[in-house]
């Protein structure tokens, strides 16, 4: 291969929203180039939602043990932290060489390093140059900024996801869902935590159900220090002091460990995408049109956290179904558009929180006519029989068409049931038409038309 080798497609990015572009691309008989400075297989399957969620699961089972230890359950349940991290790496190592040996099959060339745009239709790789008709930006998101002191001090969660040793005390910028879900886990593994969050937690999801799980991470024992702006991180010794305002002066917190979960910004910038004409924002990342074209490159798409447009959401699922948005785009001309409508969140706590839809500060902003149906759940037999003191539901119907509009949802297993309110809300179903649906019980989605009013 020479530097003026060019390609009918050139990807960036070897996660959700590169691979399927790459693979559908050279299955059709393009001639395809992918490149990732990253080890191949993106975020979620190696650095995300799938590590973590093998560890969380261990979590579970500790946080399912003790509710029950004194209703017929024995024994001890710890987490050995060296053994888990074993156990992740089983799934984990293998996924960049498996990702890689798939593209190649296809007839996908496959390159590793830093990338830069050179031109309108020219990339830097590494020691090559390349040119491409068509490129994908599938680069992902990273940690934002904190622009504090000691911000090098400041460890990213996959970083965290990387620990050999879980440290005794960890503390977390930000009180978004990374920091929840790592909390939750480093206090069923044993750590003090500590979670620093200036603002609202969890801002997407409702504020009721919100301040639930605020009250359950509180009884496991975690300090939750909201209303705390961290300022600086500051080394002293084998320790890090954590210093922060608040609305009554400042405070500080010594720690073994600090991670960032104060949010994530598209990875676009080290693109040099200037240089490609290529307009981007700081918070959404590429700019793109209905096809997720690039509104100042036509040749350039963009898929998954690299770009945001309105309505995507920063999730794995979206990822992949813009990858393949993308693809059908390339291959047969604008034509496909994402369907963003809805897309269910998940906070994998223990107990996890849910949301599809409309919360309800939304729907009052855009003044609709609806009905709110609320309780508590933790007297159900889905939360009682496995001795679960923490559960509440809220759902938003369409006071005129008796359709859902959103469901939230905290307690055993909402993470899964929230997928058939999901499938409600997409499927412009009526209350009626979930009331007379006949479940299998005893499960949590029978208690679905429970919560419909």
């Amino acid at each position: 291969m020479t530097d003026s080798t060019l390609f009918d497609l050139i990807v960036i990015g070897t996660g959700a929203g590169g691979f399927t572009p790459a693979m559908k691309c050279a299955k059709a008989g393009w001639k395809v180039a992918i490149v990732d400075e990253q080890p191949y297989g993106g975020t979620c399957a190696l650095r995300g939602c799938d590590p973590k969620k093998i560890l969380i699961q261990a979590a579970e089972v500790v946080d399912w043990h003790r509710r029950m230890s004194s209703h017929g359950i024995v024994g001890s349940a710890e987490i050995d932290w060296p053994a888990l991290m074993r156990f992740k790496r089983s799934f984990t190592d293998p996924v960049p060489d498996r990702r890689e040996k798939a593209l190649r099959d296809a007839g996908v060339l496959t390159f590793h390093g830093e990338v830069r745009f050179l031109g309108r239709d020219a990339l830097a790789v590494g020691d090559y140059q390349v040119r491409g008709k068509f490129f994908v930006i599938a680069t992902g998101a990273r940690p934002a900024p904190l622009r504090i002191p000691g911000e090098t001090e400041v460890r990213t969660s996959t970083d965290f996801l990387e620990l050999d040793d879980l440290p005794r005390r960890i503390a977390f910028v930000g009180a978004g869902y990374i920091s929840f879900e790592l909390a939750h886990l480093s206090r069923r593994a044993g750590a003090n935590t500590t979670i620093f969050g200036r603002g609202n937690p969890l801002s997407r999801f409702d504020r009721d159900l919100v301040q639930n799980l605020v009250q359950r991470t509180r009884d496991l024992g975690i300090d939750m220090k909201l209303g705390h702006d961290v300022t600086s991180v500051e080394r002293i010794g084998d320790q890090l002091r954590v210093h922060c305002s608040t609305e009554n002066g400042t405070d500080s917190v010594d720690v073994d460990y600090v991670v960032h979960g104060a949010g994530r910004i598209p990875n676009v910038d080290g693109l040099s995408p200037g240089a490609a004409n290529i307009e981007v924002d700081p918070k959404h990342g590429v700019i793109v049109n209905e096809f997720l074209q690039s509104v100042s490159n036509e040749s350039v798409y963009a898929a998954g956290d690299s770009t945001l447009p309105e309505g995507s959401v920063a999730l794995t699922p979206v990822g992949a179904m813009e990858g393949a948005v993308v693809a059908s785009n390339l291959l047969t001309g604008n034509h496909a558009r994402p369907d963003y409508r809805a897309i269910p969140s998940v906070v994998f706590t223990s107990p996890p929180l849910s949301s599809v839809g409309l919360t309800e500060a939304i729907a009052r902003e855009q003044q609709l006519d609806f009905v709110v149906n609320a309780g508590e759940t933790s007297a159900w037999f889905t939360n009682s029989s496995v001795a679960s003191p923490y559960g509440s539901f809220k759902t938003l119907i369409d006071a005129r068409t008796d359709r859902l509009l959103g469901a939230h949802l905290f307690g055993v297993h909402a993470e899964e049931v929230i997928n058939v309110f999901a499938l409600a809300i997409r499927s412009g179903l009526k209350r009626e038409d979930l009331k007379h649906m006949v479940p299998a019980y005893p499960t949590s989605s029978s208690d679905i038309h429970h919560m419909l009013g």
